[in-house]
């Protein structure tokens, strides 16, 4: 199924979402009225707000906290956006300048800040401690997944337990909390909040997994980004460190070695591409990530069954079916 099709059982949610989004970042400051438009110009996929909506629809019914929870979680996720484009020095987003390329990095940081803080008052001002706690969290994993994975690259160490660490508190702990706070607006039994908790866990691993996979095996067309991308950037993600466990040292030592030099080619690139595929990383990163969606699915097992519990099930194949 498509991202659209999976989202149809709030998809009316999702629309007037947009206007209620816009709305909560409105302010008097000129200059940051236009940088907020110039965001929200930009619409995205809206996949996080879709999982609030779908949880908060599947355990009980959408609701103007539903809203809130999605919009503290829209407002933490552009914020990191915003942030990584500086410390990435990127010049684009989705095919449009960045904010730090549109402006400046100053500006960029600043309007990160604030989309943080009107997350942080959002939750105040609506009594949502609850929601306060789940992303305070989650900003808190992001930021030391990051560090953790910088600490990591610099010295190109990194084991199995590591990765997984990094990619679940990077990319899995904002999944996670869609899900969660879905859920929170939703419904008071605590059983449901976890299980909504570690389904997002669950799902934003195998997401990640697909993702480092397609490295490796997308056309450039595709993904939208050159195949090898992860490892002209030096990042060793699952397929490659199954594929150094299975090989010598002098394997080991002549891959790294490229990989050190920071100026892989093509020929490279494909050398070491056909090297993990060779040593059975794609498999094994596949194999996991497919455990992942398995895990996830379980959990939904004993709700009753709805469209939005066919698009939650759905969503856990989409994450590692999808080519992009």
């Amino acid at each position: 199924m498509t991202l659209n099709e999976i989202c149809l059982p709030v998809k009316e949610n999702i629309e007037s979402f947009h206007e209620y989004f816009k709305n909560t970042m409105k302010t008097k400051v000129s200059l940051l009225n236009l940088v907020l438009r110039y965001i929200t110009m930009r619409k995205g996929k809206r996949v996080r707000p879709a999982l609030v909506f779908l949880t908060a629809s599947m355990v009980g019914k959408v609701s103007e906290r539903s809203n809130i929870g999605a919009a503290m979680i829209e407002l933490l996720h552009t914020a990191t956006l915003v942030h990584d484009d500086v410390v990435d020095k990127a010049l684009e987003r989705r095919g449009v300048a960045s904010i730090n390329a549109e402006w400046n990095n100053k500006i960029a940081v600043l309007v990160g800040d604030y989309l943080l803080s009107r997350g942080l008052q959002i939750s105040v001002n609506n009594d949502e401690f609850d929601f306060l706690k789940v992303t305070s969290k989650a900003v808190k994993r992001m930021s030391e997944g990051e560090l953790l994975s910088m600490d990591k690259g610099r010295k190109l160490e990194i084991t199995e337990e590591e990765y997984f660490q990094i990619i679940s508190d990077k990319t899995a702990s904002l999944l996670s909390s869609c899900c969660e706070i879905g859920a929170l607006s939703a419904t008071d039994d605590k059983t449901i909040h976890e299980k909504m908790c570690l389904y997002g866990e669950y799902v934003g691993i195998a997401f990640q997994l697909q993702d480092d996979l397609l490295d490796y095996l997308s056309k450039s067309s595709i993904l939208g980004k050159p195949v090898g991308n992860d490892l002209k950037e030096r990042k060793i993600t699952l397929p490659l460190i199954y594929a150094f466990s299975k090989s010598s040292k002098s394997e080991v030592k002549e891959v790294f070695s490229k990989i050190k030099s920071g100026k892989l080619s093509n020929t490279d690139i494909t050398e070491i591409i056909e090297f993990v595929k060779l040593k059975g990383g794609i498999e094994y990163t596949f194999n996991y990530a497919k455990s992942f969606v398995n895990k996830a699915k379980e959990l939904l097992i004993e709700i009753p069954d709805s469209p939005s519990k066919i698009s939650l099930l759905n969503f856990a194949d989409f994450v590692i079916e999808r080519k992009s």
